[in-house]
């Protein structure tokens, strides 16, 4: 209950089924990070508790990533109101997910507090009764928090910590290449 439409019905739609496509999972994890500033460890591990095909080697990594905790990966701040627009542009998604919404016109789905009281009365779905006003202006808190981010990256240990990370992390390795091993058997180079 962000007041978000499309996060809103995104973790709906989590909650009921245990599942998410995995640009909404980022986005759920950028914009509990960046946006609420939640703590990553805690919005993971709720997401974990949620997600029927949790593996945690592939869940952490990711959690890691869209938070920007890795130190090594740009910082991705999703915004929900782009979100929405790119990936439902007519809000059925969203009227699926949340039936208060489902009368609400095409022009104020993703953005339901701007709609005038009237237009609040006529789809029955009046902003602060039957859904929530935003917690707060999603645009400014999302670059107020990728402000923090970048400050926090800046310091002297995160950049140590940074270098750690990117040294020890193998697929980041810049390997010297083996050449290949040549035969003259035609067995050896042949699938079938």
């Amino acid at each position: 209950n962000t007041g978000w439409p499309f996060f809103d019905a995104c973790m709906r739609q989590l909650i009921s089924t245990g599942w998410i496509n995995f640009r909404m999972r980022a986005m759920i994890m950028s914009v509990s990070s960046y946006t609420l500033w939640l703590p990553w460890r805690d919005s993971g591990l709720h997401l974990a508790r949620l997600f029927l095909d949790y593996e945690p080697g592939i869940h952490w990594s990711q959690v890691g990533m869209q938070s920007g905790t890795t130190g090594i990966n740009s910082i991705r701040a999703y915004s929900v109101h782009k979100q929405g627009l790119d990936h439902d542009p007519y809000g059925d998604f969203i009227k699926s997910w949340i039936p208060s919404l489902k009368n609400v016109p095409t022009e104020f789905i993703h953005e339901p507090w701007k709609m005038p009281v009237s237009v609040q009365n006529e789809s029955g779905c009046v902003i602060g009764r039957d859904y929530p006003l935003p917690v707060q202006d999603e645009s400014k808190s999302r670059r107020e928090g990728v402000k923090r981010a970048y400050s926090a990256r800046r310091s002297a240990k995160s950049r140590e910590t940074s270098k750690k990370v990117y040294e020890k992390h193998g697929s980041r390795k810049n390997r010297r290449r083996r050449k290949p091993i040549r035969t003259d058997d035609p067995l050896q180079t042949k699938l079938f």
